[in-house]
């Protein structure tokens, strides 16, 4: 049986007011109370109720956010991952809406102010349109970017966003930097509307390798099943084969390499291939990558969401997250 909120604040030498603000208001309660409170109610199997929290504070407790990719991504995982964080030590669920195309975009904002289901929307990766951002300023619901694109330029509220035009740059320069002048660059294609913000990571290697006099050959990789293999027939048909390879993300690098050394190639003696993110087993296969952290980046926009649901404007609403290059086996010097 579950104890009562009586029973937490007896226990715990407190007032019920005080148990009842640990769980709704921590800001009103020390750390050590609040600890100790959460401990307690935690040992007697006690737990207050979400609808009376809800009711009480006006809150739904819930913020929506709005991915584009399949969850299964390295990317959105690890946003989840950083928001969850946050977010459930706060007490507040998240809620997850997939978009694949502006109409589907656009019916969720028409839909929000009719249901006031979510304190704040967190946005990862994708664009919105401005007269969706004021449709959620009329209700006073916060929006919140993760290298959503334009971000400040759009009207969100607040946005962190990694450097993708120095991320790109510090790829394009280091392949230019070891020799390398016939240079191809993997993107993929998503069959929708939106706009994603990895199309900066394309236009920056582009303009970079431009600026050198180098002009990349433009691989896409389709989003289907065999859509690595497909690239490697597209390289293995050229009249020249490229002695480096840029990839738009790690999702497409890593199998990449292994699919090139399996039809005889060598990685990096024959082909120097970079990615893009750091994700998993990257370091496992050597691979030289472009460094992000989502997990950090998606904690900074958790604290400023919870920040501005509570009426104070974050220190620096709109942060820029500098790139990282990471020279790993998978590049070397061309001769």
């Amino acid at each position: 049986m579950s104890a009562s909120i009586q029973d937490v604040a007896q226990a715990a030498h407190v007032s019920i007011s005080t148990v009842s603000r640990s769980f709704t208001r921590p800001d009103l309660v020390s750390a050590k109370t609040r600890e100790k409170v959460l401990r307690i109610a935690d040992e007697l199997n006690f737990s207050l109720s979400r609808s009376a929290a809800a009711l009480k504070s006006g809150r739904s407790l819930r913020i929506a956010l709005l991915m584009s990719d399949h969850i299964k991504l390295w990317f959105s995982a690890s946003v989840i991952e950083g928001l969850n964080q946050v977010l459930h030590a706060e007490g507040y669920d998240i809620s997850i809406f997939q978009i694949s195309s502006i109409e589907e975009r656009k019916e969720f904002f028409d839909m929000l102010p009719v249901r006031r289901n979510a304190d704040a929307v967190i946005v990862a990766s994708f664009d919105i349109d401005n007269d969706e951002i004021a449709q959620l300023a009329t209700i006073g619901v916060p929006i919140v970017g993760i290298n959503s694109v334009l971000a400040k330029e759009r009207g969100f509220t607040a946005a962190v966003n990694i450097d993708d035009v120095q991320g790109s740059r510090l790829a394009a320069r280091h392949l230019i930097s070891l020799g390398h002048r016939n240079i191809a660059y993997v993107k993929t294609s998503r069959e929708v509307s939106l706009h994603f913000s990895v199309q900066q990571r394309f236009d920056s290697f582009m303009d970079s390798c431009r600026a050198e006099g180098v002009e990349p050959r433009v691989l896409v990789a389709n989003e289907d099943r065999d859509r690595i293999s497909h690239i490697v027939t597209q390289l293995l048909s050229l009249d020249e084969m490229p002695t480096a390879i840029a990839c738009q993300e790690d999702g497409i690098a890593i199998p990449l390499l292994f699919q090139l050394e399996r039809n005889g190639l060598s990685v990096p003696g024959d082909v120097s291939i970079t990615g893009y993110d750091d994700s998993f087993y990257s370091h496992d296969v050597g691979l030289t990558t472009i460094r992000q952290d989502p997990v950090d980046m998606a904690e900074r926009a958790a604290r400023m969401t919870l920040d501005l649901i509570d009426g104070r404007t974050p220190d620096e609403p709109f942060q820029l997250f500098p790139a990282q290059l990471v020279v790993r086996a998978s590049t070397a010097r061309h001769a």
